[in-house]
Protein backbone atom coordinates (compact mmCIF):
# COMPACT_ATOMS: atom_id res chain seq x y z
CA UNK A 1 0.00 0.00 0.00
CA UNK A 2 1.23 3.49 -1.11
CA UNK A 3 0.33 6.07 1.13
CA UNK A 4 -0.02 9.61 1.32
CA UNK A 5 -0.20 12.12 3.76
CA UNK A 6 -1.28 15.68 3.01
CA UNK A 7 -1.16 18.74 5.05
CA UNK A 8 -0.85 22.26 4.15
CA UNK A 9 3.07 23.36 3.64
CA UNK A 10 4.40 19.39 4.07
CA UNK A 11 6.14 20.98 7.17
CA UNK A 12 4.93 20.29 10.26
CA UNK A 13 1.65 17.73 10.18
CA UNK A 14 2.56 15.29 7.23
CA UNK A 15 5.86 14.80 8.00
CA UNK A 16 5.38 13.59 11.39
CA UNK A 17 2.64 11.40 10.31
CA UNK A 18 5.33 10.03 7.80
CA UNK A 19 7.78 9.75 10.28
CA UNK A 20 5.36 7.93 13.14
CA UNK A 21 3.58 5.50 9.95
CA UNK A 22 7.45 4.69 8.90
CA UNK A 23 8.10 4.17 12.26
CA UNK A 24 5.67 2.00 12.92
CA UNK A 25 5.56 0.08 10.20
CA UNK A 26 9.28 -0.55 10.45
CA UNK A 27 9.00 -1.74 13.86
CA UNK A 28 5.77 -4.20 13.03
CA UNK A 29 7.66 -5.51 10.31
CA UNK A 30 5.26 -4.19 7.73
CA UNK A 31 7.26 -4.44 4.30
CA UNK A 32 4.01 -3.36 2.04
CA UNK A 33 3.29 -0.24 2.93
CA UNK A 34 5.22 2.75 1.68
CA UNK A 35 4.68 6.20 3.09
CA UNK A 36 5.22 9.91 1.78
CA UNK A 37 4.20 13.19 2.93
CA UNK A 38 3.22 16.34 0.25
CA UNK A 39 1.74 19.88 1.04
CA UNK A 40 -1.14 21.55 -1.30
CA UNK A 41 0.22 24.98 -0.24
CA UNK A 42 3.88 24.97 0.37
CA UNK A 43 7.59 26.05 -1.47
CA UNK A 44 8.59 22.90 -2.36
CA UNK A 45 12.35 22.09 -0.77
CA UNK A 46 11.50 23.51 2.92
CA UNK A 47 13.16 21.65 5.25
CA UNK A 48 10.71 20.13 8.63
CA UNK A 49 10.02 22.84 11.43
CA UNK A 50 12.26 23.30 13.91
CA UNK A 51 9.48 22.42 16.61
CA UNK A 52 8.75 19.72 14.73
CA UNK A 53 11.92 18.02 14.45
CA UNK A 54 12.44 18.65 18.35
CA UNK A 55 9.12 17.31 19.05
CA UNK A 56 9.81 14.46 17.31
CA UNK A 57 13.16 13.90 18.52
CA UNK A 58 11.57 13.68 21.50
CA UNK A 59 10.28 9.94 20.41
CA UNK A 60 13.38 9.30 19.11
CA UNK A 61 12.34 10.41 15.19
CA UNK A 62 14.15 12.04 13.47
CA UNK A 63 12.45 14.43 10.57
CA UNK A 64 14.95 16.38 10.02
CA UNK A 65 16.07 15.53 6.22
CA UNK A 66 12.52 15.87 5.45
CA UNK A 67 12.30 18.51 2.28
CA UNK A 68 8.63 19.76 1.95
CA UNK A 69 6.92 18.90 -1.99
CA UNK A 70 3.94 20.22 -3.25
CA UNK A 71 1.09 17.93 -4.08
CA UNK A 72 1.08 17.16 -8.25
CA UNK A 73 -0.66 14.55 -9.70
CA UNK A 74 2.16 11.80 -10.22
CA UNK A 75 1.93 11.45 -6.44
CA UNK A 76 -2.01 11.69 -6.38
CA UNK A 77 -2.25 8.92 -8.87
CA UNK A 78 0.33 6.36 -7.49
CA UNK A 79 -1.15 6.77 -3.89
CA UNK A 80 -3.38 3.82 -2.72
CA UNK A 81 -4.22 6.02 0.27
CA UNK A 82 -3.99 9.73 0.53
CA UNK A 83 -5.09 11.01 4.02
CA UNK A 84 -4.93 14.57 5.00
CA UNK A 85 -5.03 16.53 8.14
CA UNK A 86 -8.05 18.52 7.13
CA UNK A 87 -11.51 17.94 6.00
CA UNK A 88 -10.86 21.19 4.09
CA UNK A 89 -8.14 19.84 2.15
CA UNK A 90 -9.91 16.33 1.75
CA UNK A 91 -12.64 18.21 0.15
CA UNK A 92 -9.93 20.84 -2.32
CA UNK A 93 -7.80 17.17 -3.46
CA UNK A 94 -11.29 15.28 -4.24
CA UNK A 95 -12.12 18.32 -6.54
CA UNK A 96 -8.85 19.45 -7.89
CA UNK A 97 -8.14 15.51 -8.83
CA UNK A 98 -11.73 14.44 -9.75
CA UNK A 99 -10.51 13.04 -12.96
CA UNK A 100 -8.24 10.22 -10.72
CA UNK A 101 -9.69 7.14 -10.47
CA UNK A 102 -11.32 5.65 -7.52
CA UNK A 103 -10.41 9.65 -5.84
CA UNK A 104 -13.76 9.57 -3.10
CA UNK A 105 -12.20 6.12 -2.11
CA UNK A 106 -8.81 7.44 -2.09
CA UNK A 107 -8.67 10.38 -0.21
CA UNK A 108 -9.88 10.67 3.54
CA UNK A 109 -8.79 12.46 6.77
CA UNK A 110 -6.32 11.00 8.60
CA UNK A 111 -9.57 10.68 11.49
CA UNK A 112 -12.37 9.11 9.62
CA UNK A 113 -9.48 6.67 8.36
CA UNK A 114 -8.90 5.70 12.23
CA UNK A 115 -12.42 5.13 12.56
CA UNK A 116 -13.00 8.04 14.56
CA UNK A 117 -15.15 11.43 14.06
CA UNK A 118 -14.20 13.28 10.81
CA UNK A 119 -12.26 16.07 11.90
CA UNK A 120 -8.84 18.14 11.48
CA UNK A 121 -6.36 17.51 13.30
CA UNK A 122 -4.67 21.02 14.96
CA UNK A 123 -1.99 23.22 12.62
CA UNK A 124 0.62 23.81 15.31
CA UNK A 125 2.40 25.97 12.13
CA UNK A 126 2.33 29.27 14.54
CA UNK A 127 2.17 27.50 18.00
CA UNK A 128 4.61 26.68 20.93
CA UNK A 129 6.13 23.51 21.36
CA UNK A 130 2.94 22.55 23.41
CA UNK A 131 0.57 22.57 20.24
CA UNK A 132 3.51 20.76 18.33
CA UNK A 133 3.57 17.84 21.25
CA UNK A 134 -0.54 17.92 21.23
CA UNK A 135 -0.19 17.51 17.50
CA UNK A 136 1.90 15.15 17.23
CA UNK A 137 0.29 13.15 20.24
CA UNK A 138 -3.17 13.41 18.40
CA UNK A 139 -1.51 12.40 14.67
CA UNK A 140 0.32 9.04 16.44
CA UNK A 141 -3.01 8.33 18.19
CA UNK A 142 -4.92 8.16 15.42
CA UNK A 143 -2.01 6.46 12.68
CA UNK A 144 -2.09 3.98 15.52
CA UNK A 145 -5.64 3.50 15.33
CA UNK A 146 -6.08 2.99 12.06
CA UNK A 147 -6.78 -0.38 10.39
CA UNK A 148 -3.56 -0.91 7.85
CA UNK A 149 -4.26 -4.15 6.95
CA UNK A 150 -7.85 -4.27 6.18
CA UNK A 151 -7.73 -1.00 3.94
Amino acid sequence: MKILFVCTGNTCRSPMAEGIARDMFTKNNVRNHFVRSAGIQNITGEPASDNAIMVMQEIDLDISRHISTLVRRELMEEADKILTMTIAQRDLLKIAYFDIDNIDEKVQTLSYFANVEDRDVIDPFFGDIEIYRKTRDEIKELIEKSNWEGK
